[in-house]
This record gives structure tokens, C-alpha cells and sequence, in this order.
């Protein structure tokens, strides 16, 4: 694994995706989108995770964040996904899922792929974490995720993607507070 795909400094800022495999567009749906906000809320709150900016798209995540608790970035986002897979799950098999033949024969076949003791797989390996080691890099991958869902055209206005930072940025209400990055970087 390359330097660049590893976490090397736990405590550091880092841009982190977090991928759904087979590129499933899980989070078209508002359950599986809000089940992701009340755990990032949670990891926020017990688990030391500092979210400065993030976007949730129709099937991937992307977060500016960092860990100040020993266990680091990389075991927190374990956690987060080991997690996240189980509730995904749960919604998947659940009634209201209109999709769940296909999702289930997809999660099982990533699962087989990785030779694991698991019966599905949710999420892809890792988080692909980039180092932001300067200020040019933080607003570079800042400036990514909020024009994400527009650079997808999917709506002109980024601030008014429900499940983004953006709106934190521009002074609107949030489905989830984030750590200002001009606050706590002077960008």
C-alpha cells in the first residue's frame, strides 16, 4: 500500500472517502443518509471525530476530518463502517426497501470477492485518507466536496445539498454542525 493510502499522523488533518462497493447508490434514500448523520453525530460525540467539511453522495462520502482519541482517524472510520454496514443492512432487508434483491445479491458477491468470514460486504476497504498538509490543499479538497453534488449536476446551488457542509459555510441551518475550517485553520 502506498504512503498516500495509509494514515501516518492519527492526530492530522485528512480528506477520507468512504465508498460504497459496486458504487451501489445507497444514499438516494433519506434513511440510509440520515443513519449516516446520527453516526457521524455519534463518533463526533464519544469517539473524539473532528468533521470539518463532508458530502454525502449517492454512493460515497467524502470528509475533511481529523481524531484527537489514541485509536486515530483510521480506527474510528473502521468502526463508523462496521457499523453503518450492520444498520444498512437492517434498512436493506427491511420492507421498505424496493431495491433489496439485487442490493443483497451485490453485498454478497463483494463479500465472496474479499474471501472474508463475512456474509456481505457494505463498504469498500480503507478510506483512501490524504494528508492535508497545507492550507492550498485544505481549500482545494474544501472546495471539492461542496461542489460535488453540483459538479454531478445535480442541483446549481451546493449549499443547498441537505446532506453537506456547504450550507455550514454559508450561514444556513445543517443537518449536522461541522468545525469551521477558517475558524480553526485561519483559511
Amino acid at each position: 500500500m502506498s504512503r498516500r493510502h495509509k494514515v501516518h499522523f492519527p492526530n492530522d488533518l485528512y480528506f477520507v472517502t468512504l465508498t460504497i462497493v459496486g458504487w451501489i447508490d445507497i444514499f438516494t434514500r433519506r434513511e440510509y443518509c440520515d443513519l449516516i448523520i446520527e453516526n457521524l453525530k455519534y463518533c463526533k460525540e464519544h469517539k473524539g471525530l473532528t468533521i470539518y467539511a463532508y458530502v454525502i453522495m449517492s454512493n460515497h462520502i467524502h470528509m475533511i476530518a481529523h481524531c484527537d482519541e489514541p485509536k486515530g482517524l483510521s480506527l474510528v472510520l473502521a468502526d463508523f463502517k462496521s457499523y453503518t454496514a450492520k444498520k444498512i443492512l437492517e434498512i436493506v432487508y427491511s420492507p421498505v426497501e424496493s431495491r433489496k434483491d439485487w442490493m443483497i445479491h451485490v453485498f454478497k458477491f463483494y463479500a465472496k470477492l474479499r474471501k472474508g468470514h463475512q456474509e456481505h460486504m457494505v463498504w469498500e476497504p480503507g478510506s483512501h485518507p490524504i494528508h492535508l498538509f497545507s492550507k492550498k490543499v485544505i481549500l482545494q479538497k474544501l472546495n471539492y466536496i461542496h461542489k460535488n453534488p453540483s459538479a454531478a449536476g445535480l442541483l446549481n446551488a451546493p449549499e443547498y445539498w441537505n446532506y453537506s457542509s456547504c450550507s455550514n459555510y454559508a450561514g444556513m441551518p445543517s443537518v449536522m454542525e461541522v468545525r469551521l475550517l477558517d475558524e480553526a485553520y485561519q483559511l
